[in-house]
């Protein structure tokens, strides 16, 4: 019988979509499914580290995105984001019904053995460096690899 696998398009760079897009990840990875998250456009705002907004890039435009993209810990809720304090509120609500916070759930996957991608295309587009990214990105890879990767898989994009 042929594993089950699970590959994540992570789009959203919003923070209660990267809890879905982990949420799934983890609990497929913990029932042994291998999963594969390919993070592009504003989902690679996910797997940056947490160095704050900078103004990176070499145009004006990558400057301005990665200035106000700034990694994972300036991630908006993608609705009622009340000027940035929504996820501090929800993560404060998260921990107090017990829930794995974001951070948590990302632990989680890498420790269950998720493997985390970052898309070719969008990281020279927003003139993202390998060196911005967290160390557990397997590797940098184009649209053709991915779709190698999730052949035979659940796909789904959020």
């Amino acid at each position: 019988m042929n594993a089950k696998k699970l590959s994540l398009v992570c789009f959203s760079g919003d923070f209660d979509k990267a809890v879905a897009v982990f949420t799934l990840a983890s609990g497929a990875a913990a029932v042994g499914w291998e999963v594969n998250i390919f993070f592009t456009f504003w989902g690679l705002n996910v797997i940056r580290k947490n160095k704050g907004r900078a103004f990176t890039g070499q145009s004006f435009m990558a400057r301005a995105f990665n200035f106000l993209m700034g990694g994972r810990k300036h991630l908006p809720l993608s609705r009622f984001n009340f000027a940035g304090i929504s996820p501090v509120l929800m993560t404060g609500m998260m921990k107090g019904h017990n829930v794995a916070t974001l951070e948590e759930l990302i632990d989680s996957a890498k420790a269950l053995g998720v493997k985390l991608y970052a898309c070719e295309m969008a990281m020279n587009i927003l003139e993202i460096k390998k060196e911005e990214l967290d160390d557990d990105v397997v590797d940098i890879i184009g649209v053709p690899t991915f779709l190698e990767q999730s052949q035979d898989a659940q796909t789904l994009f959020i």
